[in-house]
């Protein structure tokens, strides 16, 4: 696949990335064989970005990583790492940390299960509410310049944040949900922001948690997903279901699926908004061999506009997240550039 910079000063990247949280925290934990071949079968192809976090499995997936990576693939693959999100005994998340004891401290364990001298990209998961932004990345940018992290990025931040934390360091990318039913990264500031400071976007839940996959259908007995994704609710699924149905005869066209449309479109926003890496939570490796596809489809401005009228912005039923979770955003807040003040 054909390579571009993320953001102004960052890595080279391909259009894809794998992120490999389903391959430790999931409902349906991923077989460890096909986790390992999924990280093959992406490196194979070209994908030179891997995601992950010190909190997903609790160390196990940067375990997992490093058995999956063989001689030679480090040299090759870019790992991105976040840190900051607290769980208990239980698995439950207590909590964000942000403060710069915290950030050099996750660091040394990541580099431990990693079984590496560096990480490439190193982002706090969530803003810590209690840690001014500016200390947080002052203590990554001082890993930068020991040599221990290669660049910094953000996640699930708003503008100003986005600002505040550039002026202390120049940020890779920020990585944020971004997809055909998550379109307010396009008006909140957040792509603006990036566009206007050279920063790259990776974004993640570009099938929606399954919903743009074209094969999800509503079960008799409800989804576990509703009691946290407002969007799986039965008041709403039915309209977002609709929404899907309305993208698979131009999917059909291109002889593609809906999620492999659904792939091209975020990749495609590149051509306006900047370097967009699509973030693909695959679990197995034909999944990965289907992203690719997406990722070879040349979605033309006629085929934007007509995908832009089957699904407007705004059209989708439900919020991203329920309320509780929604809190903890910072890319969520009401905060407007403009003004300055709340909105």
């Amino acid at each position: 696949m054909h390579t571009r910079p993320l953001g102004t000063g960052g890595p080279r990247v391909a259009p894809l990335a794998l992120g490999c949280a389903g391959m430790s925290d999931h409902t349906a934990p991923a077989d460890e064989a096909d986790a390992i071949a999924t990280i093959r079968t992406a490196l194979d192809a070209g994908v030179t970005l891997l995601d992950t976090a010190d909190f997903y499995g609790m160390g196990h997936n940067e375990d997992l990583i490093r058995r999956a990576l063989r001689a030679g693939d480090r040299d090759k693959v870019l790992l991105s790492v976040k840190f900051g999100g607290l769980r208990g005994p239980d698995g439950a998340f207590v909590g964000i940390e942000g403060r710069p004891a915290h950030v050099r401290n996750a660091l040394a364990y990541s580099l431990r299960r990693l079984g590496g001298d560096h990480v490439d990209i190193y982002r706090p998961a969530r803003l810590d509410p209690a840690t001014p932004i500016e200390d947080t990345i002052g203590a990554i940018s001082e890993l930068v310049q020991a040599g221990y992290v290669r660049h910094i990025g953000l996640s699930e931040v708003g503008p100003q944040t986005i600002r505040r934390a550039h002026a202390v360091h120049p940020i890779c990318d920020v990585q944020i949900e971004y997809s055909l039913f998550s379109r307010g990264p396009e008006t909140n500031g957040i792509l603006d922001t990036c566009g206007e400071l050279g920063i790259g976007v990776t974004a993640y839940g570009v099938l929606a948690h399954g919903l743009l996959t074209g094969a999800y259908r509503q079960p008799a007995g409800g989804d576990p997903r509703a009691g946290w994704l407002p969007r799986f609710h039965p008041g709403n699924l039915a309209t977002n279901l609709a929404l899907v149905e309305r993208l698979r005869p131009l999917a059909d066209a291109h002889g593609i699926s809906v999620a492999q449309l659904a792939t091209a479109w975020v990749i495609a926003r590149s051509r306006e908004r900047g370097t967009i890496v699509a973030v693909l939570g695959a679990r197995r490796p034909h999944r990965v061999e289907e992203a690719l596809a997406a990722a070879a489809v040349a979605l033309t401005d006629t085929d934007l506009r007509a995908i832009d009228e089957a699904v407007p912005a705004g059209a989708v039923a439900g919020t991203r997240y329920a309320a509780p979770l929604m809190a903890l955003l910072d890319s969520e807040s009401p905060f407007t550039e403009r003004t300055g003040r709340e909105s």
